[in-house]
């Protein structure tokens, strides 16, 4: 089961940042994220209504639900998104994949759990990585203010996901019901993205095309209901620092498509960033007997 929850989260995130980049266009970013988490939302709570799996939740996870909304499926892609005017998806995804980094710093805030010694190395392999894949460009534009912006809205989108993860751990500590948490979640996002659309004076309008259209639908289904689905269930299983073990695979998938649809230019620099990015996450997990360990090989408590 876990090996099948890995495989659809790598895939499916993988190709979503570059349904996210063919988001850009008329419509404005917190209509488009409304509209995506709206029909995700409402797909999610007609199907536990109709299977009676939709829990309820006390006042209290209802406000822990609403600050996972904002942090999920809200403002982080507000990052996300406005990023991808910026700089390549694919760039977008290796700078998502040090969630590793964050959950297991934010774990040691929340949860007093102890940091791995691997923290360290793991954090300047992830930093140094990250400015060698920009060094071309940053050498380039002379630090251009709007690349330095995709890598700050990059950054701080993956900042809020983990925050959301660590209210997802808190969900499932409590033993609340992972899909139900997700619902509530999502509708509190797409209620926070809308009264953003509204106070901006947005148009609700989406845009009439195949791209945008497709795009929103598969960012919705698939990235939202199956993916975030399969991930905080992960997270209940194995843990958020397990979990975040799929951010090493999808951004090669997502690269391997910025390269092919967005014109992705490699560089040597570009490519010993990377490797020292994923290398980085590795390290996290490196300890005694890991590859006969690994998560997708747990059995499911």
């Amino acid at each position: 089961m876990n090996a099948l929850l890995y495989i659809s989260v790598v895939v499916i995130w993988g190709t979503t940042w570059l349904a996210i980049y063919m988001q850009q266009g008329v419509v404005s970013v917190p209509v488009s994220i409304f509209w995506r988490f709206a029909v995700a939302a409402i797909v999610m709570l007609v199907v536990l209504l109709a299977l009676g799996r939709l829990r309820r939740i006390s006042l209290r996870d209802h406000l822990f639900c609403m600050l996972q909304g904002g942090c999920v499926f809200g403002f982080n892609f507000f990052c996300f998104y406005h990023a991808a005017a910026y700089i390549s998806s694919g760039l977008e995804s290796v700078i998502f994949s040090m969630s590793v980094l964050f959950n297991a710093i934010n774990s040691m805030i929340f949860f007093r759990q102890r940091p791995s010694k691997n923290l360290l190395p793991a954090a300047v392999l992830g930093i140094a990585g990250v400015i060698a894949l920009f060094w071309h460009d940053l050498v380039a534009t002379q630090m251009a203010p709007t690349l330095l912006m995709g890598i700050g809205l990059s950054a701080l989108g993956t900042f809020g996901f983990s925050i959301g993860n660590m209210i997802s751990t808190r969900h499932q500590r409590r033993g609340l019901e992972t899909l139900s948490t997700n619902t509530y979640a999502m509708f509190y996002g797409t209620i926070i993205m809308g009264v953003l659309a509204l106070v901006r004076g947005d148009s609700f309008m989406p845009e009439f095309t195949l791209r945008y259209l497709g795009s929103l639908f598969y960012l919705a289904i698939f990235g939202s209901v199956i993916a975030f689905g399969a991930y905080f269930t992960l997270v209940g299983r194995i843990g958020a620092s397990q979990a975040a073990y799929s951010t090493l695979l999808f951004p090669l998938v997502a690269l391997s498509l910025s390269t092919i649809y967005e014109g992705y230019v490699w560089h040597s620099n570009a490519v010993i960033g990377l490797c020292m990015i994923l290398l980085g996450n590795l390290v996290m997990f490196s300890k005694p007997g890991m590859l006969t360990t690994l998560p997708w090989r747990k059995r499911a408590a």
